[in-house]
């Protein structure tokens, strides 16, 4: 993507053609860094009214990357949200940045008062972003409990 090309992310369906292409590049990229696609911990038809899918385009509609937001642990009224399946094709500079700010302000409107994601530690582009971004580790929770693979990271909204 061309410095200064404008990015347009909008709500999509997680189920969608496009959402899938992203979805399968992000498991395909995962599988490479982690050994693990991460698959498991997205259910796509999983939709609450708190959350959503974005899709980032270019100004000519091509696919830039994706990401997801829920309640954290699926509890309808949680203060806290959850991103997850954040992805930015390679070569797609800024894309990432403008997910993130686009799902905080999501989640901001949602009433969420914090977000945590999990990532994996052996992702060092991932844990580097994100510090950059200001999130620091949390307690674990779910799944992510006692697994040391895993980076539990929030961030005060």
């Amino acid at each position: 993507m061309a410095a200064g090309q404008d990015i347009t992310i909008l709500a999509a369906d997680a189920t969608g053609p496009d959402a899938q292409l992203l979805l399968d590049a992000l498991s395909g990229a995962l599988l490479r860094i982690n050994g693990d696609s991460g698959r498991s911990s997205f259910d796509v038809e999983a939709a609450t009214p708190r959350g959503g899918f974005y899709i980032a385009r270019d100004g000519a509609g091509e696919l830039l990357g994706c990401a997801a937001l829920r309640p954290l642990d699926g509890v309808a009224d949680s203060p806290v949200g959850e991103l997850k399946r954040m992805y930015a094709r390679p070569g797609s500079a800024g894309v990432g940045a403008a997910l993130l700010a686009h799902v905080e302000a999501q989640a901001r409107c949602f009433g969420y008062a914090r977000l945590h994601l999990s990532t994996r530690v052996a992702n060092r582009r991932a844990m580097a972003f994100y510090a950059k971004h200001g999130y620091a580790p949390v307690n674990a929770w779910g799944k992510y409990v006692g697994a040391a693979q895993s980076a539990c990271l929030g961030k005060q909204l």
